[in-house]
């Protein structure tokens, strides 16, 4: 299992971001949330199979292209105690 934290910053509030990246998150069977930040950017942390953290990523700039500005990615630590994908606040 592999762990990725990701702010994504550009106009990504407002747009139906973070429904649009649990369901995307939810269909590659991640784990993990994605939460509005104060500054205006989006925070996500996804914990499943590289390969579907990627295209989870992928599926997101896509939709998003015309919003995203940057995606941020570093590792992070896996925490066992996520069993589902949520938005939070």
């Amino acid at each position: 299992m592999t762990s990725k934290h990701i702010i994504f910053t550009g106009t990504v509030q407002g747009v139906g971001f973070r429904f649009t990246a649990h369901s995307i998150a939810k269909r590659c069977g991640l784990c993990g949330f994605v939460r509005n930040l104060s500054d205006g950017s989006v925070e996500m942390l996804a914990q499943g199979d590289d390969q579907d953290i990627n295209d989870c990523i992928r599926d997101l700039n896509e939709t998003f292209r015309g919003s995203i500005r940057d995606t941020n990615i570093n590792d992070a630590t896996c925490d066992e105690k996520l069993t589902d994908f949520r938005i939070t606040f």
